[in-house]
């Protein structure tokens, strides 16, 4: 009796937990509107946001990202440093309402909050008319990491999207 009882506290002992792993997919890749709040402008921060029902993928641009003046190369920018991206989960289908009021409406309420830990966004800038520039934001690399500490494995967006600036 004594051999079993050690054996069955051996496989307690060592078995093995996963605890909560959750691997999760971030897909905005159907979703092909870029949204703002406020006129997107090359002077100026820009929040942009890509919403797929009860997700939102938020991307903080610094002032003076967006360039109005054609690129002959991909700009850079580092993450998490200059700019910034955030996945959030909210508690029902969220609308461009929630980030555009103010104050924010009280529901639907944030579930969680992933800032991305790592990663690039590259712009590409073009023009037809010297006053109209489009703005192709791609993202590379981008890791977010839950509260748990376990990394969000598939990061479906690698063109974020396009948005225009114009010249004032």
């Amino acid at each position: 009796m004594k051999k079993y009882l050690i054996i069955g506290c051996s496989i307690l002992f060592f078995a093995c937990n996963d605890g909560d792993l959750q691997i999760e997919t971030v897909d905005f890749d159907s979703i092909e509107t870029v949204q703002s709040c406020d006129d997107i402008s090359a002077t100026t921060e820009n929040v942009l946001f890509k919403i797929n029902g009860d997700e939102a993928l938020i991307l903080n641009l610094p002032s003076g990202l967006l360039k109005n003046e054609v690129s002959t190369t991909e700009i850079e920018s580092i993450i998490p440093g200059n700019s910034q991206i955030s996945y959030r989960i909210f508690s029902e289908t969220v609308t461009s309402s929630y980030f555009c009021d103010s104050p924010p409406p009280l529901t639907p309420s944030v579930l969680e909050e992933i800032e991305a830990e790592a990663g690039s966004i590259f712009i590409t800038t073009t023009t037809e008319d010297d006053v109209t520039y489009t703005h192709n934001i791609q993202l590379s690399g981008i890791t977010f990491l839950n509260e748990n500490g376990s990394r969000i494995t598939d990061l479906q967006v690698n063109e974020f999207g396009a948005v225009t600036t114009t010249v004032d």
